[in-house]
C-alpha cells in the first residue's frame, strides 16, 4: 500500500515513454513571390541593415519590422491590396519613405508607380553648402548678440 502510488506512477511512466509524443515540428518551403525593396545612397552604396517598417493599408501596428540585407535589400511578402508604406531608416540621419501600391492578386502595380521614390530637389553638395552657410549665419547672429549685450554693459 505504502508503495502502490509509485508503482501506478511508474508503470504509466513506462507507458507514456513508450508512446510517441505528438509535439508539433517545423518545416519550411522556398518559394517565389513577395516584394523586395531596395535601398541605396545617392553614391550607390547599398544601405546595409537599415531598419525597416512595413505598414499594411489601414492598419496602424507595424506588419513587418527588420533590417536590410548587406546589399540593401529587404522582402516581405504583402497579404491585402492597397498602398503599403516601407519606411528605411540607418539610424545615421537617411530616411527612405517609399509608397508600394498592391494589386488584387497581391502583386504590386508596377505600371501606376514611376519607380522614382523620394527624390530631393537638392543634390548632396548643395546641402553640404547650405549646412555651412546656417552654421555660419547662426555663429553670426551668436556672437552680434553678445556684442551687443558687451557694449550694453560698458556704456552702463
Amino acid at each position: 500500500m505504502k508503495y502502490s502510488g509509485m508503482i501506478i506512477l511508474l508503470v504509466l511512466m513506462v507507458f507514456i515513454g513508450r508512446m510517441p509524443l505528438y509535439a508539433h515540428g517545423v518545416k519550411g518551403a522556398v518559394r517565389e513571390g513577395g516584394l523586395v525593396v531596395t535601398a541605396r545612397y545617392d553614391t550607390d552604396e547599398a544601405m546595409s541593415y537599415a531598419k525597416v517598417r512595413i505598414s499594411a493599408p489601414g492598419a496602424k501596428l507595424a506588419f513587418q519590422t527588420g533590417r536590410t540585407d548587406r546589399n540593401g535589400r529587404f522582402c516581405f511578402f504583402p497579404d491585402v491590396p492597397g498602398d503599403w508604406k516601407v519606411l528605411l531608416d540607418d539610424e545615421m540621419g537617411h530616411r527612405l519613405d517609399v509608397n508600394v501600391p498592391v494589386n488584387e492578386q497581391l502583386v504590386w502595380r508596377e505600371k501606376e508607380q514611376p519607380g522614382e521614390t523620394s527624390k530631393s530637389t537638392f543634390c548632396r553638395y548643395e546641402k553640404a553648402l547650405m549646412g555651412v552657410c546656417i552654421i555660419f549665419g547662426g555663429c553670426g547672429v551668436l556672437f552680434w548678440w553678445r556684442g551687443k549685450k558687451g557694449r550694453a554693459r560698458l556704456e552702463t
